[in-house]
Formats: C-alpha cells, structure tokens, sequence
C-alpha cells in the first residue's frame, strides 16, 4: 500500500552489522500545529534507558567516534560540526524516583549535551522526517525492570512452578512457598509497569507543557526494548505470553486501540543461546509477520537487534548487560524501531 497522507519517504537499510539511512540533516522548521500531536511512548528497561556513550571522539564505539571519525549518521552532525537539532521533534523523558516523577528531558531532540543515548535519538530522527504532524517521542522507564515482575502487566495471573507460587499483578512478594500465606514487601507484581504509565499520562494530561503550542494528540505507537532481568527461569519461558499481554493492557491504558507496536529483541547480551535466546525468540514470536498472532498483523513489528551486538573491542566497556556501552548499537536499534514504526503507521488504510 502506498503512504497515508502526512508521510515522507525515508529509507533504512539493516545490513548483518549496521543501519545505513538515507535522512537529509533538519531543516530547522516547526511542524505543521494544526495537527494533534503524535505521541509514541518508549518503554523497557536500561535498553531503552540508554547508555550509548556521546564522548570522547578518540574513543571506539562513542557517538563522536562514529559521526566525526568515521563520518556516520551525517544527520546528527551540521556543517559546523555541532549537533543538528529537530524542531518538530520533542523529546520528553521521565522516570520514577521514590514516590515522585522525575524528569529528565523536555526539550527539542538533540544530542546536545548528553552523556549517553538511547534509541530515541535514531528513532526520533527517522519518524520526525517521515511524519508531517508535530512528534512527542515520551520515554517513562527505568533500569533493572523485568516484565515477569516489576513490569507485569494487568491481568497476569498467579502460576505455579515446583512448590513456588508466583505473583500475579499486584500480589507481594514475587513468590511464595505453595501452601503458605505471602508475606508482602515493598513493592509488588506489575509496579513499575503502573508507575511508568501514570508518569507518562501526567505528561499527556499537561500536553503543552511539554509541546509548546499543543492541544491535542493522538498516541500513535508504543515502542518497547527490554528482556534482560527476564532471562532468568521462571520468567524467560513466560515472557512471550507476558509480552502479548503488555501490548494489550497498553493499548487499553491509553484508549489507544490501533496504536502501532515497534519491538527491539533486548536481552543485553548476544541472545543467542539460553535464557538471552529465549527471551529473544519470544519478542519475535509476537510480531505480527510470524501468523502466531493474527490480531496483531500489520499493528506490531519486531525488529532483531543481535546482528547489532557490539564487541568490547570496538565499544567503550565491556558491559555487556549495557551492549558495552556502544553507541553505535543504540543508534542502529533507534533507526530500526523508527522504520519498523514509520512501516506500520504508512500501511494503516
């Protein structure tokens, strides 16, 4: 089908190691705020937080290192060799902190003077030149989350593995000894997922605020990368059927029933072999292309970021549960979601 009005042709093309992007560098222009805003919603865990590190340029696997040194993402850097900035792109980020939300950005989307990147960097770029409306990318995340527990959804239901019951939403703690009463604790099944959502909908009920001449939106996609506190038994072999659940609460916690669904396989290390393996064969299970699950057809989309997975030599760390801290993984992961999404939203009748 060809684009639905509003569209502009980017092309993105994923190699074995490497996205390579035909984007032109910002024009510097607004976008047309006759139009509700697009919203799309980034969640998961550290993958989604981001820590791709910026700097230095004499440093492999930096965003500098890659824009000035090897001359990639020519988009990023203008003329002057100072980060382009998109003004028709609005980057938001807020994360719980204790009882309270914290935020963290709102601003044009930039590089600026970031420390470190996420996905929003490429996948902002590729989704504001593709789009004519006004785009509000609002990551709500933190690190260390695991849909089993701390982001499980609503509607997960208790189960039981040898003599352990495991939480459903809302029970504490993560599990019990079958026959015995749960002692609660501190937190319970599916927090995170309820504070991440309510952050992200303050920022919606003040949109403004946050898109300076907005008053109105429309959420438009939901982008999720994360799976490595997942990769754990019981979790990794539930997190598929976790995952089709958190689409769906979603979609119903914002009234937003055709909202597209970009997916990134995330496990924080190569996936390619146990519970990292699974975890990664689960996010790409619910894509709507497999025929697994046809009421997600032509409405959710996968993305495999392993070709991706960075070395320690090439990277600024050895972290691997950070893909080493390489900016360039973040960079592919954001330009393929935003594809993903744009290939989503253009076959929409």
């Amino acid at each position: 089908m060809g684009w639905v009005a509003g569209f502009v042709a980017v092309a993105v093309m994923a190699s074995a190691a490497e996205v390579s992007v035909n984007l032109p560098k910002p024009d510097g222009q607004p976008a047309d705020m006759t139009r509700p805003v697009k919203v799309f919603i980034l969640m998961g865990q550290s993958n989604m937080l981001g820590f791709g590190r910026v700097g230095p340029e004499t440093q492999k696997g930096t965003l500098e290192y890659y824009c000035k040194v090897e001359k990639k993402y020519p988009f990023l850097l203008d003329e002057a060799g100072q980060w382009t900035k998109r003004s028709d792109v609005r980057y938001t980020f807020v994360m719980q902190k204790g009882d309270q939300m914290q935020l963290n950005n709102n601003d044009w989307l930039t590089v600026g003077k970031a420390k470190h990147i996420g996905p929003e960097i490429g996948f902002g770029y590729v989704v504001g030149e593709a789009l004519r409306e006004p785009v509000l990318v609002l990551k709500s995340c933190i690190g260390n989350r695991g849909i089993g527990w701390d982001l499980l959804p609503p509607g997960s239901e208790r189960f039981e593995v040898g003599d352990k019951v495991y939480a459903g939403y809302k029970d504490s703690p993560a599990f019990w000894i079958k026959g015995t009463e749960p002692v609660p604790i501190g937190w319970y099944a599916g927090k995170q997922y309820d504070d991440d959502v309510r952050n992200a909908k303050s920022v919606l009920a003040d949109i403004g605020k946050y898109y300076p001449g907005a008053t109105t939106y429309e959420v438009a996609g939901f982008v999720w990368f994360q799976g490595h506190k997942d990769q754990g038994e019981p979790y990794a072999s539930r997190y598929e059927q976790n995952l089709v659940r958190l689409i769906k609460a979603l979609r119903k916690d914002f009234d937003a029933p055709n909202a597209k669904f970009a997916i990134a396989t995330g496990c924080g290390n190569p996936g390619t072999e146990g519970g990292g393996k699974k975890v990664a064969e689960a996010q790409l299970a619910v894509s709507g292309e497999t025929g697994k699950y046809p009421e997600f057809k032509g409405n959710v989309k996968t993305i495999d970021s392993r070709p991706f997975w960075p070395s320690a030599e090439e990277s600024p760390s050895n972290a691997g549960y950070h893909y080493n801290h390489n900016a360039g993984l973040y960079m592919n992961v954001g330009l393929s979601l935003g594809q993903a999404m744009t290939e989503l939203l253009k076959d929409q009748k």
